[in-house]
């Protein structure tokens, strides 16, 4: 699972640099969040525009980060491909997540 990660002012973006985020990465997903974003701002923002499938453990890891991140941090998530959106909207997760069209808007969005 590789995730980067750049910082503007207060806005973290982690980048997934990956096709799918599924059961065979979930725990790895959960744990390399959890480094990345432990000690980050209050604005997380998951880039997940390379990403062409989740199935419900990737759903669950993306949840399990947004939770582990506590009341300090809020994780919104950037650039969903239809598919991902998709998923997103049929379990109702389009209304736990703020969703933007591309991490650039997110930024853009927080830093002005």
């Amino acid at each position: 699972m590789d995730l980067t990660s750049t910082q503007f002012d207060k806005v973290q973006v982690v980048t997934v640099n990956a096709a799918r985020i599924d059961a065979a990465v979930a725990i790895r997903f959960k744990d390399i969040m959890r480094g990345m974003t432990e000690f980050g701002p209050e604005r997380i923002v998951l880039d997940l525009s390379q990403v062409e499938f989740v199935d419900s453990s990737g759903l669950g890891a993306i949840v399990a980060s947004m939770k582990q991140l506590g009341s300090s941090s809020k994780l919104d998530l950037a650039g969903l491909t239809p598919t991902v959106d998709k998923v997103f909207r049929l379990t109702r997760m389009d209304t736990i997540f703020a969703i933007h069209d591309s991490a650039d808007a997110a930024v853009a969005e927080y830093t002005h």
